[in-house]
């Protein structure tokens, strides 16, 4: 889909259909040319109830002949007091889903901006959100369909402007969201493909690709490079499956000096059976996901080689599968990570802070100014969180802030849980350095606590993603299946990091 710009009023533009926004009791004031050229017609449907401008509601009405446009979309926008930039997201999402359930292939919108904007950047950011809305809420995974979904697509978005004082701040914040939109994409298509396309060495592939493609460097270390390098956890995971383990390795910036070197992390997991610890049945299809935090590393990588991120980027994924077999990893095991300290295995359910652990370590060679790190650790993070926030821990104040900052203003928001270090006493082995398990009680934050063990000495923030990688119900720019969570996240800190 294109998304173009004119400017003058909305009801001059010619095309297939117009979209406009209108907030509750608010009335027609803001598009009074467009009510006059079609006799009133919108007033009078406000006037007698029929639209009512509730967040979400869409009426379609067939244009009349002197009007350009062959159909008007009236959208309800909600209360005006309560409009943030998210729901300009969502605004623009709904548009673009109602047009393209029509069949129509061309349409213009305006939007109103919230208020209060962004002081600084205010154009840039509605331009922003108009352009995530529209690419996240059309976005449809039907790689495996042998019919495609009726075939409808969208050609072109055109974004009315009244007047052209601030299209080049809107022009550039469509350009910054139409690029985290299609990453974020590219991230939800690796997490919906099943496992059985998407293999440790298969990812690899796709993140070769993926880099020659945005001229990122990239190398994926094979099973005999990961056992050289003594990762314990890796291994030990990936001792269940046929499958081999890799090591991803995506750099921007590789080789520029003097700015700052954020290392991102992210689980790959590609099929999470619980090992010999098994998980029930029941939806273990969706176990796929295990690698959300992996496809986010990717997503945001491409994402910060488009934009020019003037930041040194390292993407670290560790990939495996977590299998069930006679070769497994079993409870009670001990493994030596990469660091060499020495781990009780006593859920091999707890797979991915093993891999993590490992990765964590390898990042301390880049002598990084940040770490963040990826994953869909814990269910416990569902259970205290729900699916609406990530958790956060972290051992940098500064850095946390920055990463708060981004997941407002992308809308992927975080909420911060404690890590001290009485938890730490939940981990303890009666024979090893640490076991990987500590129980029910905060099973969230434990998870965070093993994971610190190994990046010491670095600001590091971990970000656990159980709850937000997946959506089930579907909601405006996110349809059911996978979000493509952290991807706007990470690039909102990258844009903003200074």
């Amino acid at each position: 889909m294109k998304i173009v710009f004119k400017t003058g009023r909305i009801e001059g533009i010619k095309t297939d259909a117009i979209a406009i926004g209108l907030f509750e009791k608010e009335g027609v004031d803001r598009y009074k040319g467009l009510d006059k050229a079609i006799d009133g017609l919108i007033s009078n449907l406000i006037k007698k109830g029929n639209f009512k401008g509730k967040a979400d509601e869409a009426l379609f009405l067939i244009a009349p002949a002197k009007l350009p446009a062959k159909r008007i979309l009236l959208l309800g926008l909600g209360e005006k007091e309560k409009f943030t930039i998210d729901k300009l997201r969502q605004g623009a999402a709904k548009a673009g889903q109602e047009m393209r359930a029509k069949g129509i292939k061309s349409f213009a919108l305006s939007l109103p901006s919230p208020t209060p904007l962004p002081q600084a950047d205010g154009a840039r950011r509605k331009g922003q959100a108009v352009a995530e809305g529209l690419i996240l809420g059309l976005y449809q995974f039907d790689e495996y369909k042998t019919e495609k979904k009726n075939g409808k697509k969208i050609n072109e978005a055109v974004i009315v402007l009244e007047k052209k004082t601030a299209e080049k701040d809107i022009k550039k914040g469509v350009e910054i969201g139409t690029i985290l939109a299609e990453s974020a994409n590219f991230t939800r298509d690796l997490v919906n493909r099943p496992s059985n396309d998407k293999t440790p060495i298969m990812l690899a592939d796709e993140a070769r690709r993926m880099a020659k493609r945005f001229g990122l460097s990239c190398k994926a270390l094979d099973e005999k490079e990961i056992r050289k390098l003594k990762m314990g956890g890796l291994i030990g995971v990936s001792k269940g499956s046929k499958e081999p383990p890799r090591f991803i390795i995506l750099e921007h910036n590789k080789n520029k000096k003097g700015i700052d070197t954020i290392v991102i992390v992210g689980k790959a997991i590609t099929f999470d059976s619980g090992g010999i610890s098994i998980k029930p049945s029941e939806n273990m299809e969706k176990m796929k996901y295990d690698m959300s935090g992996g496809a986010a590393v990717m997503g945001a990588m491409m994402a910060a080689a488009q934009l020019k991120i003037p930041l040194r980027i390292i993407g670290l994924i560790p990939a495996s599968e977590n299998l069930p077999s006679g070769t497994a990893q079993k409870p009670g095991d001990v493994v030596r990570m990469m660091d060499g300290k020495t781990v009780e295995i006593i859920s091999t359910d707890a797979e991915g802070r093993m891999i993590l652990g490992d990765a964590l370590s390898y990042s301390k060679k880049y002598k990084p100014d940040a770490v963040i790190d990826l994953a869909t650790l814990t269910g416990a993070c569902v259970i205290a969180l729900g699916n609406d926030a990530i958790g956060m821990m972290g051992t940098d104040d500064k850095l946390k802030e920055k990463v708060r900052r981004a997941g407002e203003l992308s809308y992927e928001r975080v909420w911060e849980l404690p890590l001290w270090d009485e938890y730490g006493e939940l981990i303890k082995s009666d024979i090893a350095d640490l076991k990987n398990v500590g129980g029910r009680p905060a099973g969230t934050i434990t998870g965070g606590y093993f994971l610190s063990r190994f990046i010491e000495g670095c600001p590091w923030v971990h970000l656990d993603i159980a709850g937000t990688a997946w959506e089930e119900k579907g909601r405006p720019y996110k349809p059911k299946g996978a979000a493509g969570v952290g991807v706007r996240l990470l690039s909102e800190l990258f844009l903003n990091y200074k």
